[in-house]
């Protein structure tokens, strides 16, 4: 079973997913995050986010989009092949939005790109993470680490990637459910246990 969650940069994420994988302890859940999770797709991650390159909004369509291939050929197909339960921080969703609607490709340009490298593998539920854009610029800025290029993006490139996600959960509201991001962080994983509960049980 394929976990993913969602969300601009500074919703949560890897709290969540960390948080997920210690309550899902008797499952043995395997985490992964995007872009990563194998060698080639941690080395195209620290490229596409390397602020002193130029990296147009194709080019970084096509880098994810190359990370995830390898990692959904690499691990994830034999990982849900055998029956394991994986927990992915971002998956095809993220390009949606990111480089769909904030670079302005186009969603359903993305998805079809998305759709040849993933060869159709899906997120049985997917946990959108929900937070205004000010206040998840704030928490990346509160981190006290230097901007990668894509954290260094205007609000107005935040703002559009909340748009897509919330036009994204509404397009398909049974796999997605929305959490508010800005709840203490032991709320939003009592929320999103309650969520994944129903697939969960035996």
């Amino acid at each position: 079973m394929l976990i993913t969650v969602e969300g601009i940069d500074g919703a949560g994420k890897s709290t969540l997913v960390a948080g997920l994988a210690g309550a899902l302890a008797a499952r043995e859940p395997v985490v992964l995050r995007e872009p990563g999770g194998v060698e080639l797709s941690e080395r195209l991650r620290a490229l596409v986010k390397d602020p002193a390159l130029t990296v147009g909004g194709r080019a970084e369509a096509l880098i994810y989009a190359a990370a995830r291939a390898q990692l959904v050929e690499e691990r994830l197909r034999p990982l849900l092949d055998a029956g394991r339960l994986v927990l992915l921080d971002r998956f095809v969703d993220s390009s949606l939005a990111y480089q769909g609607a904030a670079r302005g490709l186009g969603v359903d340009a993305v998805r079809a790109l998305n759709a040849f490298g993933t060869a159709g593998i899906a997120p049985e539920r997917t946990l959108l993470l929900r937070i205004e854009p000010a206040a998840g610029l704030a928490r990346v800025g509160g981190r006290g680490e230097a901007h990668d290029r894509i954290e260094s993006e205007r609000e107005a490139f935040w703002i559009a990637c909340a748009r897509a996600y919330d036009e994204l959960a509404a397009a398909e509201p049974e796999r997605w459910a929305v959490i508010d991001a800005t709840q203490p962080p032991e709320q939003v994983l009592a929320e999103a246990l309650a969520q994944l509960a129903p697939l969960l049980e035996p």
